[in-house]
């Protein structure tokens, strides 16, 4: 087996069992809009159900429509990540670490939605009463953490060429 598979199946592995995990204890031992503050005055535990994508959006949209369009959308999603990372190459460590965070928070998510119609979110970020975070959760934290790694390297892969007295320097 690759590199990029092996890197696959621990991340995928460790990250969806860490979010369902964390998102079945705030379920089950949580009422749901409960809140534990943690750090007074900035984070808290707090039981959201997110019923619309990051930040609530589309939450207000018809379920009819809300309902399947967060499962198929997903799935492409999902589908397309696949394409791109069975492309890859070996050299490309942090395009297949960061894809596969991508990958298993998209699921972690996904499943959220088939079991309950909504994602369950408890990660509460806040500053005193005056700003407060949408609250988020492991698999969020995820697709986040692995899009920032993608534009990373996408920022410091590329090898510009300057041209300096008809010389091109890479």
């Amino acid at each position: 087996m690759s590199w990029k598979y092996k890197v696959f199946l621990v991340v995928f592995t460790v990250i969806v069992a860490l979010d369902q995990w964390t998102k079945h204890l705030v379920h089950t031992k949580f009422y749901w809009g409960e809140s534990i503050p943690i750090i007074d005055s900035f984070f808290a535990l707090t039981y959201v159900r997110n019923s619309g994508a990051a930040f609530g959006i589309l939450h207000r949209a018809p379920a009819t429509f809300r309902d399947p369009f967060f499962i198929i959308v997903p799935i492409l999603v999902l589908l397309i990540i696949t394409v791109i990372f069975v492309r890859l190459t070996q050299a490309q460590r942090l395009s297949a670490f960061a894809l596969s965070l991508i990958y298993a928070g998209a699921i972690g998510n996904l499943i959220d939605r088939l079991r309950f119609k909504y994602v369950i979110d408890f990660l509460d970020f806040h500053w005193k009463e005056v700003y407060h975070w949408p609250a988020f959760n492991v698999a969020d934290s995820s697709i986040v953490v692995g899009v920032g790694f993608l534009l990373l390297e996408s920022f410091f892969s590329g090898k510009s060429k300057v041209s300096m007295d008809n010389k091109q320097v890479a």
